[in-house]
């Protein structure tokens, strides 16, 4: 399991405020992403909608959507041609890796969230920066990287309150203040040898599963192989035998199976919301005693095959039965066997060359008062025009890149 869970008490990373090492990360970061991730170009659509918006002297929030580990660095090169530095929100796991990372990532504008439970402190200082309205400010609502670039998981309502708060505050201001977000999509590209890039995977993943070689075949009927193989092992290891039916509904009964007692014993049975939102809660009810240090060693391993366990139910949910066969794509073929690696290794090998696409779209203002309908009316009008939004362009940068092969 990726070292996501951190049972040690949280200490907020407050964002760094200077510009020097901002700008100094800068000039290195395209050879960074070259490094580090094989990207090798980055182009830009709709700057200029965030480009009026810095000029109007507007507080900025940047929603993009969350696909890749790589995305905050890519974020870093849209800051760099549009003339300006990001602070972006980060999970405070990010931070606990080691004291470089740490050290960069805040230099870079990053400061820490805590994802199990209520960051008063992270809150406080996002809404400061956009009341300030000092730098744009990077907030990823889908709250979880989905490796999935042409669909959004469920958006999390954190970004709208954060914005309204700084929308109510701004207004108060002299004169009034405005606060707009941008959707960003990114799309990335995969430029190089697709055929070599995914059997490197598969014939290590077809090698752990003992299956000896076989005459080619199709690199998507090699990709449903496999994936049934691993939802098989995964229903024999929980349910005790391989299920039949649909995939679909069998991964959502795998899901089920694995939160439902967890949250019988941990939430009252609430089983609401997305599983992303499902599995935060749980996290947040399980950790603090893990934290605390209250339990005997016993407990605590019984508590880690729990987040194992929360850990695999997120995984499984970022597995959409018909995303491959739907739209071969060569880069849902690259993510789908990405994602098989990270389950199984967490680690992913580097697949290079890749370019990304960065479109910007227009702002949307966030009003400063609450709506006549309810005090959540306004949260929900923007998440959901965010999500159009997004949901919008990457639709249609998909459509467009793949037509067209750019």
């Amino acid at each position: 399991m990726q070292d996501v869970i951190i049972d040690k008490p949280y200490q907020f990373v407050a964002p760094y405020r200077g510009r020097f090492w901002p700008a100094v990360l800068k000039l290195i970061l395209p050879q960074y992403l070259d490094h580090r991730y094989g990207i090798v170009g980055v182009s830009y659509r709709g700057t200029q909608h965030l480009i009026d918006s810095i000029s109007a002297g507007h507080a900025i929030m940047l929603t993009p959507n969350h696909c890749r580990p790589s995305d905050p660095m890519v974020l870093g090169m849209l800051a760099k041609s549009v003339g300006t530095h990001f602070f972006t929100m980060a999970s405070w796991h990010v931070f606990m890796q080691s004291t470089l990372q740490s050290w960069l990532v805040r230099r870079a504008g990053g400061f820490s969230v805590y994802r199990e439970g209520m960051d008063r402190a992270a809150v406080n200082a996002a809404v400061e920066i956009l009341e300030n309205a000092r730098r744009p400010l990077v907030m990823f609502p889908e709250g979880a990287i989905s490796r999935g670039n042409d669909r959004l998981n469920s958006l999390m309502e954190g970004v709208a309150f954060i914005a309204r708060t700084a929308a109510r505050r701004r207004a108060k201001t002299a004169p009034p203040g405005q606060v707009v977000v941008h959707p960003v999509a990114m799309r990335y590209l995969f430029r190089g040898d697709l055929d070599a890039a995914l059997s490197s995977v598969l014939d290590e993943i077809e090698a752990r599963l003992s299956w000896r070689p076989r005459p080619p075949t199709s690199a998507v009927e090699r990709i449903y192989r496999v994936g049934q193989a691993l939802a098989c092992l995964k229903e024999v290891e929980y349910l005790g035998h391989a299920q039949s039916g649909e995939l679909t509904q069998r991964l959502a009964d795998l899901i089920d199976h694995l939160l439902r007692p967890l949250e019988q014993q941990w939430v009252e049975g609430r089983s609401d919301g997305s599983v992303i939102s499902r599995v935060k809660r749980l996290r947040t009810a399980m950790l603090p005693d893990m934290i605390d240090g209250d339990l005997s060693d016993e407990q605590r391993d019984q508590r880690w095959l729990q987040m194992a366990d929360l850990n695999l139910a997120q995984q499984l949910s970022n597995y959409p039965p018909d995303y491959v066969r739907s739209r071969p794509t060569p880069e849902r073929l690259l993510e789908t066997v990405e994602r098989f690696e990270e389950d199984l290794t967490d680690h992913v090998r580097v697949h290079r060359p890749m370019e990304v696409v960065i479109e910007v779209g227009p702002s949307i203002a966030v009003p400063a008062s609450r709506s006549r309908k309810g005090t959540d009316s306004n949260s929900g009008d923007l998440m959901q025009t965010i999500e159009q939004q997004l949901t919008a362009m990457l639709g249609r940068l998909s459509e467009e890149l793949t037509a067209v092969g750019t």
